[in-house]
C-alpha cells in the first residue's frame, strides 16, 4: 500500500518526466539548480548547468557530423520534438544553412518517407474525413491548454513538385510553421500543424503496408466540402483569434476554398497568394532597376495551376491598382499549361484560368502555340514566370526569345524542388548574356559571368508569409484584404541596393527577420487603416514588435 508521504513524491517524479518530454517547457541541461529542486529534476540530469548558447554549440557540432541532409534534418527534428526553445535558437543562428534542410527542398524526402520514418506526431492534428464527429475532439487534444493563433492546414493533394502524398503531407504543415517562427517570431506554443486525410490517389501509398493514412482514393464533392465547412466552423469557435493558412490543396479545391472563406474569416492560401506577393515584389525590384512601369510589361505564365494562376492574378490586380481597367490589364497576360497556350474554347479550364484565356483566332498563322518559344515570340512577353515543375522547360531558345522582346527580360523559374526547375540561374544568366533578371524558387549561389557577380534572389514565400501572418496576428485583423496583400508586396521594395551590378531583385533570406517585421508592420497598418484591426494596442508598430517571440529561457 502506498503511503500518503510517498504519493506526492511519485506525482512529482511523474511531473518531472512530463516536463522533460514537453518541448514547450523542457530546457534539458539548462535547468538551473533551483529549478531542478523545485521540479523534481535533481539527479535525473547531468550535474553541469549549460547555457542556451552552450547547448546550441554542442548541437551544432553534432549536426555538422551528419553525413547527409536527410540525416541532418532528422537530427534537427529530434531537437524540435524535445526542446522548442533550443531548436529555434539554433535555427536563428544558422538561418541560411538550416532553412533548406528544415523545409524545402529536403522536406520533400521526409514527406515521401513519412510513414516509414514516423516517430513523433509533433503536436499535429490529424483529421479523418470519414469521422467529422471527431473534429472538435481532435482540435482539443492537439491544442491541450495552448491558445492557438495560427493553424497551417493541408490535405496534401497538390504539394508543389511531388503531388499527392496523403496524410504524409502533414510534414509540410510542420515545416511551414517552423519557418513562421524562425522568420517572424510567431510563438511556437500558439501554432498547430494540421492535415485533413481525405484519402490519396497515389497507388504506391495505397499499396504500402506501412502507410499511416486512409487507404482509399481521395474523397471529393459534397462530403469533402461539408467536412471543410465543419472544420472551419469548429476551429473558428474554438480559437476566436485564429489565422487560418491553407497549404498545398489540389487544383480543383484550393481556389474554391479560399474564395469561400476569404470574406468571412482571416485566412490565406500561400500557393495562391503568397507566391504571387513575392513574385510581384521581385518584379518591382526589376522595374526599379529597369526604370520601367509594370503596366508596360507583358506577362507570360508557364504552368497555370493554382500557384501560376494565383501569381498572375496578383500581378494583374497590381496593374489595375496602377490605373488600368481589368479588361485592358488582361490583354497583358498569357498562360501556357500542358496543352500549350490557353484558349477560351478549351473545356478543361479552371475558374482561375478562364479570365486569362485567349481567342484562338488571334493567333492564326503565328506558329505552334504548344511551343513555349513560339508563344513568347507571338505575344511579346517581357516577364516569364515558371511554376510548371517541368524540368528544363526554359531552353536556350526560350531565353533567347525573351531577350529578343526586351533588352532586360524578367525570367523567374520558381518551381521546386531543385530537380523540377525550368532552368538553373546559371543557364538563364549565360543564355541571356547576363541581361535577364533572375529569381529562382530554390536557393541559388552567386553566378559569376563575364566579371560580374550576379546575386540570385530566391522567390521564396518565406520572405512574405511569415511577416504577413505576424501582421495579421498582431493587429488581430478580422480579414486579409487585397489591399493588405498589396501592402505586403510593396514592403519588399527598397530592401535591396539596386545600383550594384548583378544586384538581386529580392532581399536575401538571411535578412528575413527584418523583412518580416517590415511586411508585418505594413500589413497591420493597412488593417488598421481599413478598420479591420481589433487589437487593443493602437500603435501597430509596437503591436508587431511586442508579438515577436525570441527563443530564450
Amino acid at each position: 500500500m502506498v503511503s500518503q508521504k510517498e504519493q506526492p513524491r511519485g506525482e512529482k517524479n511523474m511531473k518531472a518526466h512530463e516536463i522533460l518530454n514537453n518541448p514547450f517547457l523542457n530546457k534539458g541541461t539548462a535547468f538551473s539548480m533551483e529549478e531542478r529542486q523545485e521540479l523534481g529534476l535533481v539527479g535525473i540530469l547531468p550535474p553541469y548547468v549549460q547555457t542556451l548558447q552552450e547547448q546550441a554549440d554542442q548541437a551544432y557540432q553534432q549536426f555538422t557530423k551528419k553525413p547527409s541532409n536527410l540525416e541532418k534534418r532528422h537530427f534537427l527534428m529530434e531537437i524540435f520534438n524535445t526542446n522548442r526553445t533550443l531548436f529555434y535558437y539554433l535555427f536563428s543562428q544558422h538561418l541560411m544553412e538550416f532553412n533548406p534542410i528544415v523545409y524545402d527542398p529536403v522536406i520533400a524526402e521526409t514527406i515521401e518517407q513519412y510513414s516509414e520514418l514516423y516517430v513523433d506526431p509533433q503536436y499535429a492534428a490529424y483529421l479523418d474525413i470519414n469521422h467529422p464527429e471527431n473534429i472538435e475532439a481532435t482540435l482539443k487534444n492537439a491544442a491541450g491548454d495552448r491558445d492557438i493563433r495560427l493553424i497551417v492546414v493541408t490535405d496534401a493533394e497538390g504539394i508543389l513538385g511531388i503531388g499527392d502524398w496523403g496524410v504524409q503531407g502533414v510534414d509540410i504543415s510542420v515545416g511551414k510553421l517552423m519557418v513562421y517562427t524562425a522568420a517572424a517570431g510567431i510563438d511556437p506554443a500558439t501554432v498547430m500543424p494540421l492535415v485533413i486525410d481525405a484519402g490519396t490517389n497515389r497507388k504506391e501509398l495505397l499499396e504500402n503496408p506501412m502507410y499511416l493514412g486512409n487507404r482509399h482514393e481521395r474523397v471529393h464533392g459534397k462530403q469533402y466540402d461539408e467536412f471543410i465547412d465543419k472544420f472551419v466552423e469548429i476551429a473558428e469557435n474554438m480559437f476566436p483569434k485564429l489565422y487560418l493558412h491553407w497549404e498545398d490543396f489540389g487544383r480543383s479545391t484550393a481556389a474554391d476554398i479560399l474564395n469561400r472563406y476569404k470574406d468571412k474569416i482571416p485566412t490565406f492560401n500561400d500557393d495562391i497568394q503568397g507566391t504571387g506577393i513575392v513574385v510581384l515584389g521581385g518584379v518591382f525590384g526589376a522595374m526599379d532597376i529597369k526604370n520601367e512601369k509594370l503596366t508596360d510589361q507583358v506577362y507570360l505564365c508557364y504552368g497555370s495551376g493554382s500557384a501560376g494562376a494565383g501569381i498572375a492574378g496578383r500581378v494583374h490586380a497590381e496593374m489595375v491598382a496602377e490605373g488600368m481597367s481589368e479588361d485592358e490589364a488582361y490583354k497583358h497576360f498569357f498562360m501556357v499549361d500542358k496543352q500549350g497556350l490557353l484558349f477560351d474554347d478549351m473545356e478543361d479550364l479552371t475558374p482561375a484560368q478562364k479570365p486569362f484565356a485567349k481567342k484562338r483566332s488571334d493567333f492564326e498563322g503565328k506558329g505552334d502555340m504548344t511551343d513555349l518559344a513560339q508563344v513568347i515570340k507571338a505575344c511579346g512577353a517581357t516577364i516569364l514566370v515558371g511554376t510548371s515543375t517541368n524540368a528544363g522547360g526554359f531552353t536556350k531558345e526560350v531565353i533567347e526569345a525573351m531577350c529578343a522582346n526586351t533588352e532586360r527580360p524578367v525570367i523567374f523559374p520558381i518551381s521546386n524542388p531543385t530537380k523540377k526547375l525550368e532552368a538553373t540561374a546559371e543557364q538563364v544568366i549565360e543564355w541571356s548574356d547576363g541581361k535577364a533578371f533572375v529569381a529562382t524558387g530554390v536557393p541559388s549561389g552567386t553566378i559569376t559571368y563575364k566579371g560580374v557577380d550576379y546575386v540570385i534572389g530566391q522567390a521564396n514565400n518565406a520572405l512574405i508569409y511569415p511577416g504577413l501572418g505576424l501582421g495579421m496576428i498582431a493587429s488581430e485583423a478580422s480579414l486579409l484584404t487585397d489591399e493588405m496583400v498589396g501592402a505586403a508586396a510593396h514592403a519588399l521594395s527598397g530592401l535591396v541596393d539596386t545600383t550594384k551590378p548583378g544586384a538581386p531583385v529580392l532581399p536575401s533570406f538571411a535578412d528575413v527577420n527584418n523583412v518580416s517585421l517590415r511586411v508585418a508592420e505594413a500589413v497591420a497598418k493597412k488593417a488598421q487603416e481599413q478598420g479591420l484591426a481589433k487589437a487593443q494596442e493602437q500603435d501597430m508598430t509596437k503591436a508587431v514588435r511586442d508579438m515577436f517571440w525570441t527563443p530564450k529561457y
